[in-house]
């Protein structure tokens, strides 16, 4: 569906020089959108080695079928059709090749310097989803409270999800406040209290946005599915994991997760990344296969990003001390159960309507190694899949201050980053989601 072009040539420069940094991570190859501010209003970018294009400033360079570029939201350029996606993409890179004919002057006007943007969500995100896609996660946390039974009966056969909070999702940067919430009681002779959540958590999740739309009471198949993913972008599920245990049964997550979602401000384009598709995970011998509206020989092959991810920490201690953030783990998106496709299909399966915009996220990415886990819940655990001990037994992760950490505190400063690289293609990355713990009001 996104095949790999002329646009993914490694051989390709930019006039813009800090582009051409093998270590960038938006080369000409990559051009990924976000929304900024700059002055006073909102624009359209795409990023650009260390500098954004305002897509408004250089529209006259762009074809009039193109005129969303110019509006303060991706929302427009969302819901262009697919190959007008794919002709945007290719023009905006013609204007940024460094043997560009179009007019340099327009154009060296309408780049502005990454540190001086202030980045806002790249469009209104109507409705959120959260999916619950790693079975190494999904086998995790079920054996901490469910050592005979990890995974429930349905787990792999539909791709598990819920309906999140999406006026709480910000852009990267945006400070977290600690959430107060009701716990479970202590002992059987006392009952539930509400204080300020104590096991804090991220998830290192990636994002999916939705592009064009599907009419109520319509489905997207498995076979069209690609056409209606517009980008990727990085996210941390914020999660007060003493609330949640609380609150989430009998139907799933609520105030533990609803009180903010982090995301990139980069949306990575599904073409860009063209490149670096992957199989999707091979299944357990055992393991049933996806009912047909779920399975398609072109996601077998292909359903799968390769996508690195690292999750880093960085104490209010260790910055004042002017330590550098440590690596708590490193993981891979290929390690997912489900694919997107599939989960936007299922999505899908029941009628509901989908809209440019959406955005759904993958749940927590997690391997199969200890150092693979995608949340401190998983990386402090001491128990596997062969081992799963109660989840009260726990090594906590030690910091360069001395300190120590089982969940997150105030003060904490939690930054996600992915990027693409195979060896053989430019290195295409998706900035950061970053996030600081402010304590509870």
């Amino acid at each position: 569906m996104y095949p790999v072009n002329e646009t993914h040539n490694p051989e390709l420069k930019s006039w813009v020089e800090s582009a051409n940094d093998p270590s960038s991570d938006f080369p000409v190859q990559n051009l990924p959108y976000c929304v900024f501010e700059d002055g006073e209003s909102s624009s359209v970018g795409v990023g650009i080695g260390d500098r954004i294009l305002n897509l408004s400033r250089c529209a006259s360079l762009l074809d009039s079928r193109f005129r969303a570029v110019s509006q303060k939201t991706l929302s427009g350029i969302m819901a262009l059709p697919f190959a007008e996606r794919n002709a945007l993409r290719e023009a905006i890179g013609g204007l940024l090749l460094e043997d560009t004919a179009a007019d340099r002057a327009v154009l060296e006007d309408a780049l502005i310097a990454q540190s001086d943007a202030t980045f806002r969500l790249p469009c209104r995100i109507g409705d959120y989803t959260d999916f619950y896609a790693s079975v190494f996660h999904a086998t995790n946390v079920g054996s901490m409270f469910r050592p005979n039974n990890p995974l429930l009966p349905n787990y792999k056969h539909i791709p598990i999800g819920y309906h999140g909070r999406a006026s709480s999702v910000v852009v990267s940067g945006t400070e977290v406040r600690r959430p107060v919430g009701q716990k479970a009681p202590a002992d059987e002779n006392s009952g539930p209290f509400r204080e300020p959540c104590k096991l804090l958590d991220y998830e290192l999740e990636v994002g999916f946005f939705v592009a064009e739309g599907n009419k109520l009471g319509s489905t997207i198949p498995i076979d069209r599915a690609e056409e209606y993913l517009f980008g990727m972008t990085l996210v941390n599920d914020w999660s007060a994991r003493d609330i949640q245990k609380w609150e989430y049964q009998p139907l799933g997550p609520f105030l533990a997760k609803s009180f903010a979602t982090s995301i990139s401000p980069w949306v990575v384009t599904m073409e860009a990344l063209a490149p670096f598709r992957a199989p999707a995970l091979e299944r357990a011998a055992g393991d049933p296969s996806p009912l047909d509206y779920l399975a398609n020989d072109r996601n077998d092959s292909h359903g799968g990003v390769d996508i690195k991810l690292e999750v880093w920490l960085a104490s209010e201690q260790m910055r004042n001390e002017g330590k550098d953030a440590i690596c708590l783990s490193r993981g891979n998106f290929t390690n997912m159960y489900w694919t997107v496709a599939q989960m936007l299909t299922h999505h899908s399966s029941n009628g509901c309507n989908l809209q440019p915009g959406d955005l759904m996220a993958s749940g927590t990415v997690s391997g199969p190694e200890r150092d693979s886990r995608g949340c401190l819940l998983e990386l402090t655990w001491d128990g596997d899949k062969d081992n799963p001990v109660p989840g009260s037994q726990r090594t906590p992760i030690e910091l360069p201050t001395g300190e120590e950490r089982k969940f997150l505190a105030d003060g904490d400063e939690l930054i996600i980053r992915g990027y693409c690289d195979d060896g053989s293609h430019r290195r295409i990355g998706f900035g950061q989601c970053a996030g600081v713990i402010l304590p509870a009001n």
